[in-house]
């Protein structure tokens, strides 16, 4: 059986943009609002998954209580964690590490941000929380309230695209986008 994860990314934050990883900021009044617009007329939904990071949990719990759905929290699924670099826009690491950011951009599976998460670890944990979730819910719809790097993750693989161009793949403030996992675990997207 299949099982198909609609994956929504957090809205604007409180501390704004940049590398937010493992930082546990609220979402400002225009990420709520961001994050309400997207799921308006989608659905429906058997059951919410989301990320126990704030950004992400209180959300899923406004929008679980409104649909009825029963809301689980899944630590798999937050977002890499950025070490040194968490909380750094990539336009002051510019300034300040501009060669290492660069390593990053150009393989990040082969750079590791300063007592970082590396991405090889990260890729692990995420597609383990995919593999449960299809042994847990096969034949569902979930939609999973996630980050951009747990969905640019899954979105690249779905794509087929080769690891170094993981962080092309633009996923911004809200946005929402649909994956069937086949009963072999392959991804695809859906549009």
């Amino acid at each position: 059986m299949t099982l198909q994860l609609d994956l929504l990314r957090h809205g604007e934050t409180e501390l704004g943009g940049g590398l937010r990883g493992s930082l546990d900021d609220a979402l400002t009044p225009k990420g709520w609002e961001q994050m309400r617009s997207a799921v308006q007329a989608r659905g429906p939904w058997d059951r919410l998954i989301s990320s126990p990071l704030q950004r992400c949990a209180r959300f899923a719990d406004e929008l679980g209580t409104r649909l009825n759905l029963p809301v689980s929290l899944e630590k798999q699924l937050q977002e890499l964690h950025f070490g040194a670099w968490e909380g750094q826009s990539a336009a002051r690491l510019m300034e300040t590490d501009a060669a290492a950011l660069g390593l990053f951009w150009a393989d990040p599976y082969s750079f590791t941000p300063p007592d970082g998460e590396p991405v090889e670890a990260f890729s692990q944990r995420v597609n383990a929380a995919v593999l449960r979730l299809h042994q847990l819910y096969a034949g569902q719809r979930l939609l999973v309230i996630s980050h951009g790097g747990v969905m640019r993750l899954l979105l690249a693989q779905a794509r087929g695209l080769p690891r170094e161009q993981l962080l092309n793949v633009e996923v911004g403030h809200a946005g929402l986008f649909s994956l069937r996992i086949a009963a072999d675990g392959t991804f695809s997207e859906m549009t």
